[in-house]
Formats: C-alpha cells, sequence, structure tokens
C-alpha cells in the first residue's frame, strides 16, 4: 500500500514495484484518512507492506501512525511500514524511531535497490 498524496510519485513507486513482480495489487491512498478507511473496511486484507508518507493533506503521516497504533491487528499491516519521505530532517528521523511499527525510513523515490533491501529483510522467506 502506498500512503502518498503526490501522484508523481505514486505512478512511479507502482512501476518500481510493479516491475519486481512481487505483489498482485497495490492499494493507493492519497492521505492518512483514505488510508485508515481502506484498513478498516470489513473482510478487508490487510496489506502485507504499506509506504508511508509524512507531508500529505488532511491526515499526515504522523496523525496516521497514531490512529494506525489503535487499530486491531486483523487491519494493520501484516508486518512491514516504511517511512518514505522526501523530508531530510533529522527531528522526523528521531521521531520515526519513536514508532515501534515503523520498521524503516527511506528518502524518496522508492528504488529497486531499497525495495530489494527491505524484501531481503523482511520478506526473505517469499523470495
Amino acid at each position: 500500500m502506498l500512503i502518498d498524496d503526490d501522484e508523481e510519485d505514486n505512478f512511479f513507486h507502482k512501476i518500481v514495484i510493479n516491475d519486481m513482480n512481487i505483489t498482485e495489487s497495490i492499494q493507493v491512498a492519497h492521505n492518512g484518512i483514505e488510508a485508515l478507511e481502506f484498513l478498516t473496511k470489513e473482510n478487508q486484507t490487510a496489506p502485507e507492506l504499506i509506504f508511508l508518507d509524512i507531508n500529505m493533506p488532511k491526515m499526515n503521516g504522523w496523525e496516521f501512525l497514531e490512529a494506525y497504533q489503535k487499530l486491531n491487528a486483523p487491519q494493520k499491516a501484516k508486518l512491514v511500514v516504511v517511512m518514505l519521505t522526501t523530508s531530510i530532517n533529522p527531528v522526523d528521523q528521531k521521531r520515526a524511531e519513536q514508532f515501534p511499527e515503523i520498521a524503516n525510513f527511506n528518502s524518496k523515490p522508492l528504488t529497486d535497490l531499497v525495495l530489494m533491501d527491505i524484501l531481503k529483510r523482511y520478506f526473505a522467506s517469499n523470495l
């Protein structure tokens, strides 16, 4: 799942993910509210991996994470939340470390090397 309001980033990130042929579908939410609505739909299968931007309208990445922590286990991503942002602010990286749900903090854009590293680290049994 991509949670990002930037259409160009989403377009590019979908290409990177699809080129690796690692998933059957990619969900996109343009802010935290849309993401929470998707995750809390009845009979909705939670994604295994979420790429989360920080700066978005309506509900930013930090607000999403605070709400995400309150979801029940079946509604959460099964394994990994990766912060994927243009922020180079060390305060953001430090803040990300305060959320146990965040597995990685990476800079945009998503590359095949970054994705492969995430896959090897968190999904090695699927490779």
